[in-house]
């Protein structure tokens, strides 16, 4: 063995490498993101590992692996398991052969997503189980176990890390060797790969059969535990990242009885009665939702034990955001009657606010800048998406008026069309959301005659979630040179008969095409083609000439962009900042920005 300093999403990586996985496929998003790449940094060449189009195409993937023997591991944060729900629910009946681990990684907050749901309830809508690590080191050993598990059990199993596990970094005591999984292969058998419903039915009462006694034998799984005073009237439970902040908060004081969860489904009930006997009262400190509170409660009804559970459901606990050390000492200061432990550093300041931004010479900007300007004086709606292009919505751009979930900018656009047939509807997506959740929202407007404009934002990667290749990029995450998906070809196809590739730095042009295609009938298409800044080296910058300068900041009140500043009332380039896009020099009226 030997110690590494890893980022939670390395140790899952390295663990899943150390279990002998085989196949390894997944679709970026923070938090998660960081594991499939760790994994194909790591691979010695033995390892299959793919970014999938979406997690959807991700999780049938590695279930074939997984019928054929292999040890599959898929990666996606908790969105895109809504995504992935279609094939998970069915695969929970089916069942696998070789280990299968899916990844759903949690983010209350949120800090990056669209919502705070919890993947706890998934494993129990889904009936399959799910490990809950609190720690980088404690994430490398489970997910080892949740491999285990899986093909004990055969069934796929959920792994839940949540951004602070994701993203923490720990000293992590590895394995310098280990065995590698060779998998059986596929073998034919309809009655158990074929989810007919009188299968589905035999299915469904093995695994209710199964739960419970997994259930029974969880209880005395190693990450569950009680510790604390065995004989205190009060107990304390939680989980995960939490309970590193309970245990944190505490300080060493054990005035009270604890519990850890490591896996809320099946729950290991036999632990959590033995964990309540003797007690009064117990607060569960947990995020996001009150699924163990939940739990008790329920077996407190069940056995008739007078015992009041606190937490989400009473107050006791905030219903929503991320739990910290302070917030946790608040909850368990009033509960157990004693003073907040110290750690007498003195109180750090309040962070300054940074509301996030398109970064300088993104080519995005240029695009919603042509856009808004040939728009300019109509009646207009522009949908926007999930990706970096959601910052469209700052001030001074104004130019994302709906964003729901990947893909829908352009299924949201043909709703409000039908609804406001007088209203020029736009809507924005990105090349890699265009492969992921797009495409299916075209055709069905092609097919019901909705008069729509698409914009592609093709900036050459899958910018917002660190870079990933995607079928427009000709790479896999193999390493292979692939044959380019082609999006302007995929449009044509569709049946598509309006449609423009212009470069996203030239506004004249960007602007002509706008206004070209957004008063054509039916759905028309301009791509805005222009790579991310941190893909292409940058160009020469641009300096202002303060002679030709008359300080209208125009260039300041309709780009936005974060290398034009005010220095002593005067508009400045920010040399450090600049990337040489020009979008500026094409804005300004007096031509007094220039190479």
């Amino acid at each position: 063995m030997s110690v590494k300093f890893l980022m939670g999403n390395e140790a899952i990586a390295l663990g899943a490498v150390h279990a002998g996985v085989n196949v390894v496929s997944g679709y970026p998003g923070t938090p998660s993101t960081e594991i499939l790449e760790t994994v194909a940094k790591n691979n010695d060449g033995s390892i299959y590992v793919e970014w999938s189009v979406n997690e959807k195409a991700a999780l049938e993937v590695g279930a074939g692996a997984a019928y054929s023997g292999a040890r599959s591991l898929v990666t996606m944060k908790q969105v895109g398991l809504n995504v992935a729900s279609d094939p998970l629910m069915s695969l929970a009946y089916v069942g696998v052969k070789g280990g299968m681990v899916i990844v759903s990684a949690d983010d209350p907050g949120p800090i990056s997503s669209q919502t705070e749901q919890d993947t706890r309830h998934f494993a129990r809508f889904s009936k399959l189980p799910v490990f809950d690590p609190s720690s980088p080191e404690e994430a490398y050993q489970m997910i080892q176990d949740a491999f285990e598990y899986s093909e004990k059990y055969s069934t796929p199993v959920l792994f839940r890390p949540t951004t602070r596990v994701c993203h923490g970094c720990a000293s992590v005591e590895v394995a310098d060797s280990y065995e590698k999984h060779i998998p059986e292969g596929f073998v034919k058998d309809t009655m158990r790969w074929v989810i007919f419903p009188r299968t589905s039915y035999l299915n469904h009462c093995k695994i209710e059969k199964r739960n419970p006694e997994m259930g029974d034998e969880l209880s005395s799984y190693r990450f569950n535990f009680i510790s604390g005073d065995k004989s205190a009237s009060k107990g304390v439970v939680s989980h995960g990242i939490s309970w590193a902040y309970t245990m944190e908060a505490l300080g060493g004081n054990q005035c009270c009885k604890l519990m850890k969860i490591s896996t809320p489904h099946p729950f290991p009930e036999k632990l959590a009665l033995e964990f309540l006997q003797g007690l009064d009262e117990v607060v569960c400190i947990e995020e996001l939702d009150p699924v163990i509170e939940r739990e008790l409660t329920y077996l407190c009804g069940k056995h008739n034990l007078n015992v009041k559970i606190h937490g989400k459901l009473d107050g006791y606990v905030q219903p929503a955001g991320e739990n910290t050390v302070e917030s946790v000492k608040n909850v368990l200061s009033g509960f157990l009657g004693i003073e907040a432990a110290e750690n007498g550093a003195p109180k750090a300041p309040e962070l300054p606010v940074r509301p996030p931004v398109l970064c300088a010479g993104c080519p995005h900007r240029a695009s919603f800048y042509a856009v808004k300007q040939a728009a300019k004086g109509r009646k207009a709606v522009f949908c926007g998406d999930i990706g970096c292009y959601t910052l469209g919505n700052a001030q001074p751009l104004d130019m994302v008026d709906t964003c729901l979930c990947m893909g829908a900018d352009v299924t949201i656009a043909q709703g409000i069309r039908r609804v406001e047939p007088d209203t020029l509807c736009f809507s924005f997506i990105g090349d890699s959301t265009f492969f992921a959740s797009g495409i299916t929202g075209v055709v069905n407007a092609v097919y019901n005659q909705t008069d729509i404009t698409l914009i592609v934002l093709d900036n050459s990667t899958t910018a917002m979630t660190g870079h990933q290749p995607h079928p427009g990029t000709g790479v896999t995450m193999m390493g292979e040179v692939c044959q380019k998906v082609s999006i302007e070809k995929i449009l044509k196809a569709i049946g598509l008969t309006s449609v423009e590739t212009v470069d996203a730095l030239d506004l004249k042009a960007g602007i002509n095409a706008v206004k070209s295609a957004m008063d054509k009938k039916g759905v028309k298409a301009v791509i805005m083609k222009s790579p991310c800044i941190a893909v292409t080296k940058p160009a020469e910058q641009f300096k202002i000439d303060s002679e030709k300068c008359v300080n209208c900041k125009k260039c300041i009140r309709e780009l936005g962009c974060p290398a034009i500043v005010l220095e002593d009332g005067k508009v400045k380039i920010e040399k450090s900042l600049c990337y040489g896009c020009g979008v500026c020099a094409q804005v300004c009226p007096c031509g007094a920005i220039s190479r």
